[in-house]
């Protein structure tokens, strides 16, 4: 439930930014949602652990008020006996982690980079909108008044600026979509062609009857397509091709992603054995839990910063990515410590006595405040 809340949230910001994929680029409301479903792995990877110690430290934190920890302490189960079912739901996590990292994020990515090529080069979608003018590629525009049921465009307008060097502006009374095996093309009747040089002061306008308007360039053109890092399988990252050409300009880009991937299954254990250490020992109700879930959040929070900060210093400095191991494996041995012994962890006596001296500070001033106004 947490991880299915937080990313529907994430998703719906997201997916508000690329809105414009139904105003300006006429597509359907199915088309959207598929597009921006697609970021739904990548955002997985990164909230999969965080809702996993939610969860876990919420059932720790009602199992720890219930008093049914101390409870089955007290009737000789072990910590290892207690801890076991939040293993196993995070070995699923795990699993469920190592595919998404290594295949199915990379394969949502490519997907993307396709669909959305397709979406911008759907000419055929994007000028059958009658009023609207539709911006192509940066340069060239098209509008038409109308769409008449046998297919005819009336009132084409079309506003090529792509070249610095003129402006070509086209208007045709009508006009007839046509795909053929030589390509897509827009015959054009009865209509003009403006052609404005930037170093002449008048154009050069010519009439025509009827006129092509070679429509392949936008649809069918061949591209070169250079996959980003995070839109590479692990084993391409693992033994990249020494030929290829973002391999030789970005070396550390592929070095940090890789370890990036490689450890993204182990977080979810290094954030459960730490909800574990600090909230899974036997307390009595006297014993505030809140300083506990503090240390939670506070400990998987720097955690996480540590990976991230180590991830971009990896791509220049290869040493860093042993901060990043050091700190997860440190995490994970100092939990199991911790847990074997059946250590209760508190906050230092100092820190304790600051905040409650802070408390009663606030609340003495707060009841000087309040007492006038009485």
């Amino acid at each position: 439930m947490v991880l299915v809340s937080l990313t529907s949230a994430i998703w719906l910001t997201q997916a508000l930014r690329d809105v414009d994929l139904m105003t300006s680029k006429g597509q359907n409301i199915l088309v959207f949602i598929g597009i921006t479903s697609l970021v739904i792995p990548q955002l997985i990877m990164v909230i999969a652990p965080v809702a996993l110690v939610v969860a876990v430290a919420h059932i720790l934190h009602k199992l720890s008020t219930d008093s049914e920890i101390i409870v089955m302490n007290g009737a000789g189960m072990r910590p290892w006996r207690l801890l076991r079912p939040f293993l196993a739901v995070t070995i699923l996590a795990s699993t469920m982690l190592a595919a998404i990292s290594a295949y199915i994020a990379p394969a949502s990515l490519r997907m993307l980079r396709h669909w959305i090529a397709e979406v911008r080069t759907d000419l055929v979608s994007n000028i059958v909108q009658p009023g609207r003018f539709i911006q192509i590629e940066d340069g060239l525009a098209f509008n038409i008044r109308e769409r008449r049921p046998n297919g005819l465009l009336a009132g084409l307008l079309m506003d090529d600026r792509r070249d610095p060097a003129q402006r070509v502006t086209i208007v045709a009374e009508r006009g007839e979509l046509l795909k053929n095996e030589n390509g897509n093309f827009l015959l054009l009747e009865n209509g003009s062609i403006q052609r404005h040089e930037t170093k002449q002061r008048d154009p050069n306008i010519v009439l025509f009857d009827r006129y092509a308007f070679d429509l392949s360039q936008f649809a069918g053109r061949p591209q070169i397509v250079k996959l980003s890092v995070r839109e590479r399988y692990l084993w391409e990252l693992m033994a990249p091709n020494p030929d290829d050409p973002m391999f030789k300009q970005q070396p550390g880009q592929f070095r940090a992603e890789m370890h990036d991937r490689i450890l993204a299954p182990i977080y979810p254990f290094a954030f459960v054995l730490i909800a574990f250490a600090l909230l899974g020992a036997p307390r009595t109700t006297r014993q505030s839990t809140a300083w506990s879930i503090t240390g939670v959040i506070l400990a998987v929070s720097g955690l996480r910063l540590i990976g991230f900060a180590s991830t971009v210093f990896t791509v220049r400095y290869p040493i860093a990515v042993a901060v990043q191991y050091a700190a997860v494996t440190g995490t994970i041995g100092a939990s199991l410590y911790a847990i074997s012994r059946g250590l209760n962890i508190e906050p230092p006596a100092f820190l304790t006595n600051a905040v409650d001296a802070t408390k009663e500070w606030v609340a003495r001033h707060v009841g000087a405040i309040a007492r006038p106004a009485q």
